[in-house]
């Protein structure tokens, strides 16, 4: 005769039921650590913001919404290169913010010819500038300091930008524009 196999009985324990009191406090701290986190991606990495104008066009239109990546250049991670889409503190009134595109860089010899821009002895391809964007303005030869850089709006006949104030020193440079999040049809990446 065989011996019989051994058997184990399982009892199941149910979860024990909070209290009214204890769930509140479970979801106190929930909402609590979200509000941290959202405070964090906001102060540090993505902060929303309205674009106010037209000289961004057609990148960017009057009253949409965007994202701007706060930690790329904060913590110097990123160079600021040419053809980003930067926020800056305006050089002439500290108090307003601007995005325009970056279009020199220190060091390079920037100049506008009947409104081509003409970077160290080459024409720069602006495809994100559409010809009826465009304007007759000339500048003279400018050697871009250290440390500063040269932007200019993509609808050019409605920019206040640097061929009229001069260059953005590095130090008013706190983003670069990532995303459109409304209206919803224009949601995506900028380029």
């Amino acid at each position: 005769m065989e011996p019989e196999p051994e058997t184990q009985a399982f009892t199941y324990n149910s979860p024990k039921k909070r209290s009214a009191l204890g769930a509140i406090a479970y979801w106190a701290r929930d909402l609590f650590l979200s509000v941290i986190i959202a405070i964090i991606v906001i102060l540090f990495l993505y902060q929303p913001v309205k674009v106010e104008g037209t000289s961004m066009m057609p990148a960017l239109t009057d009253q949409e919404r965007i994202f701007i990546n706060k930690f790329v250049y904060r913590f110097h991670i990123g160079d600021i290169s040419r053809g980003d889409m930067i926020v800056f503190w305006y050089p002439n009134d500290p108090t307003k913010s601007y995005v325009k595109r970056v279009v020199g860089l220190p060091g390079d010899k920037i100049q506008v010819d009947r409104g081509k821009v003409i970077v160290n002895d080459t024409l720069l391809q602006e495809a994100y500038v559409p010809e009826e964007y465009r304007d007759e303005m000339s500048m003279t030869l400018k050697t871009i300091p250290d440390q500063e850089y040269f932007v200019l709006g993509d609808h050019r006949s409605s920019s206040n930008d640097s061929r009229s104030w001069g260059t953005v020193p590095r130090r008013y440079i706190y983003g670069k524009a990532v995303f459109v999040y409304w209206p919803l049809d224009k949601v995506g990446m900028l380029r």
